[in-house]
């Protein structure tokens, strides 16, 4: 029979994730959606630390920040609107006391040095070329934390400028941890209010910049996100209901092609292995006190012990505690 799509082919790639493999995850919304899954897949990961991040010179900005262990001072924040804000930072980070605010900045930041120092694979996700830069001073920001735009320049980075700046980047990362393998993606949202046009020249300029520097780079990869929703599954049914995000079902498959290009067998059996775990923690039974529930929970309680065993390196003190607990 005729096929009526075309599929993008994903090939395995020369480096697999290991269920306890340290990743990092930068970048847009859609870096979120992956590293949420690798969250509830109980999978050793950290997600944009600085929170959601758009444009390539913000997500360089961050990853500076995190490999130079920067220490942020008040001459860093901004007060607007009864709080003190980072222009590096999402606004969960934002407060009416400037201490409190620089705490949770540079404990996380910390936090983030010592995960990045460890880690085997920094995935990082551009989703627009177009930046907004401060006025005052020239430098782009990652949040506008709703100050009028009068505030800011917006225009399009070109190639040239995003390629150079991560040259010297990557160098850097790769001294700081010469064991990680980065790989780019374009994410498939739409920037709409750039136009359709805007938004199609934006991520033209994006994977011109990514091939530029995969070339470059023999740690650096590409996965190609953007094209399996562009041009595999390429239907507005596959999209949110805002027609510019990706549906549940895409990012579903999405998963699916990243899984089988990264995941080792051993990391597929351990997602399944967790997923059953998952299934058993949110049992509800009719009745606690029944000999089958008491069972049940026994029988968990066990195969959590073997799961100890078999992985190691992941904690399961949680699931444990929480069998027992429901033990009469």
């Amino acid at each position: 029979m005729r096929s009526f799509r075309t599929e993008v082919e994903v090939k395995e790639h020369s480096f697999t994730i290991d269920y306890d493999t340290p990743v990092v995850f930068l970048g847009s919304c859609f870096a979120t959606n992956i590293g949420n899954q690798f969250t509830q897949n109980r999978l050793n990961v950290l997600v944009n630390p600085n929170g959601v991040i758009y444009n390539p010179i913000s997500v360089a900005n961050t990853l500076k920040s995190i490999v130079e262990k920067q220490i942020f001072t008040a001459d860093d924040l901004n007060f607007y609107g009864e709080h003190w804000h980072s222009f590096l930072h999402h606004s969960s980070f934002s407060h009416s006391d400037k201490e409190s605010c620089l705490r949770k900045i540079n404990v996380k930041n910390t936090e983030a040095y010592d995960y990045l120092k460890q880690s085997r694979f920094l995935f990082i996700t551009f989703g627009t070329a177009w930046v907004y830069q401060w006025a005052d001073n020239g430098k782009i920001v990652s949040n506008c934390h709703k100050y009028p735009s009068d505030f800011f320049n917006r225009y399009l980075l070109n190639i040239e400028e995003i390629v150079d700046e991560y040259k010297q980047l990557l160098t850097e990362l790769l001294v700081f941890n010469p064991n990680i393998q980065v790989v780019f993606t374009v994410s498939p949202v739409r920037h709409w209010k750039d136009g359709a046009n805007g938004n199609q020249i934006s991520k033209a300029t994006l994977l011109l910049a990514i091939k530029s520097i995969t070339e470059q780079f023999e740690s650096c990869h590409y996965f190609p996100a953007y094209e399996l929703l562009m041009d595999d599954l390429r239907d507005y049914r596959f999209y949110d209901d805002d027609m510019l995000h990706p549906s549940a079902v895409a990012i579903e498959y999405i998963w699916e092609k990243f899984k089988n290009c990264f995941f080792s067998a051993n990391t597929l059996q351990y997602i399944k292995e967790m997923a059953k775990l998952e299934k058993a923690n949110q049992h509800i039974p009719f009745n606690p006190n029944s000999e089958s529930y008491q069972k049940f929970l026994k029988t968990h309680l066990y195969k959590v012990n073997q799961l100890e065993i078999k992985y190691p390196n992941r904690d399961f003190t949680a699931d444990l505690e929480f069998f027992k607990s429901k033990i009469v």
